[in-house]
């Protein structure tokens, strides 16, 4: 099973119509002080293998990251762990940045 790609324009159209998505950010602490998507929740994905448990595998998850190449490493972990509605942030908080929301630092 592929995880599936969503673009930040796709995710902003989601969260306009108020779709139950649960946002995972799996970077570093730092970086998610720094600059972070709106009710996010961060488990870094070093930490990932460990906090499964505190994820619902029935729901719809989006992976995020800050280019979308950690979240697509999670994104994958999370299909092979059971994870049935698991999407990657492409471009991760960058392009979110950029094409959505400008008052998220880009760094």
């Amino acid at each position: 099973m592929s995880v599936k790609q969503l673009s930040v324009l796709e995710l902003k159209d989601k969260i306009a119509q108020r779709e139950p998505l649960f946002l995972l950010d799996v970077r570093e602490p730092h970086e998610f002080n720094y600059a972070r998507i709106a009710n996010s929740v961060l488990i870094p994905l070093n930490q990932l293998p460990q906090r499964l448990g505190e994820l619902d595998s029935e729901s719809a998850i989006v992976v995020i990251c800050h280019h979308g190449m950690r979240s697509q490493q999670a994104a994958n972990f999370m299909v092979h762990s059971g994870f049935k509605n698991i999407a990657n942030l492409a471009g991760g908080i960058d392009a979110w940045s950029s094409a959505c929301d400008s008052s998220v630092p880009r760094y």
